[in-house]
C-alpha cells in the first residue's frame, strides 16, 4: 500500500508506481469522490477511450430482471 503526505496546500503526489499502472499524465482530470468516509480519485477519460474495452465480454443474462419482477 502506497501512503502519500497532504502539503500544506493541500496537494498530494500521486505515487510513480499508481501513474504509471493507471496511466496517469500530467493534466490529466480526476473526479473526487467521498463514499463512506473514503476519498477516491477516479481519472476522467474522454468516452472514445472507453471504445472497445467490452469487446469479447460475455454478458450474464442470468441476473436480469424478468416479467415476475414487475408489479
Amino acid at each position: 500500500m502506497e501512503t502519500v503526505t497532504v502539503s500544506p496546500k493541500y496537494q498530494v503526489v500521486i505515487p510513480a508506481s499508481v501513474r504509471k499502472e493507471r496511466h496517469i499524465r500530467p493534466g490529466d482530470r480526476m473526479a473526487v469522490i467521498v463514499k463512506h468516509g473514503v476519498v477516491h480519485l477516479v481519472p476522467i477519460r474522454p468516452f472514445a477511450a472507453s471504445k472497445g474495452m467490452l469487446r469479447g465480454a460475455k454478458p450474464d443474462l442470468t441476473e436480469l430482471r424478468d416479467h415476475t419482477d414487475r408489479n
